[in-house]
């Protein structure tokens, strides 16, 4: 039985560590305009939120508009100790859904990437 139990945990700590490493990934926390959220203003920026403090070279978005066309925006910055990542919007709204598609490497070195919408109301 000692043996058994050695193995019990050995395989619990190996598992624990892999679980910390997939928990060392910046994962979006929360976004303004909110995820599947809608907005009866069209928003002038994207204030997305994450976990972890990311590197500003290797991340970024693309915002793609109803009409299937991408959205023009200005220079992301990073803001709230370098965990809200902000994209301006340089072009004006329509009524419609927005997709968005971010991509973001945490400062330990993780690449993260995902999709939300939000909908502009009439």
């Amino acid at each position: 039985m000692p043996q058994m139990k050695k193995l019990l945990v050995a395989a619990f700590a190996a598992s624990l560590a892999l679980a910390s490493q997939a928990f060392a990934h910046a994962h979006l926390k929360s976004a303004v305009p909110a995820t599947d959220g809608t907005v009866k203003e069209a928003p002038s920026e994207l204030d997305l939120t994450f976990t972890e403090g990311l590197n500003l070279k290797f991340s970024g978005v693309s915002v793609t508009g109803p009409d299937k066309v991408t959205v023009k925006t200005g220079e992301a910055m990073l803001m709230k100790s370098d965990t809200t990542l902000m994209i301006p919007i340089t072009d004006k709204l329509a009524t419609g859904k927005y997709i968005v598609e971010w991509h973001v490497l945490s400062t330990d070195g993780h690449k993260t990437n995902g999709t939300y919408s939000f909908t502009v109301a009439p």
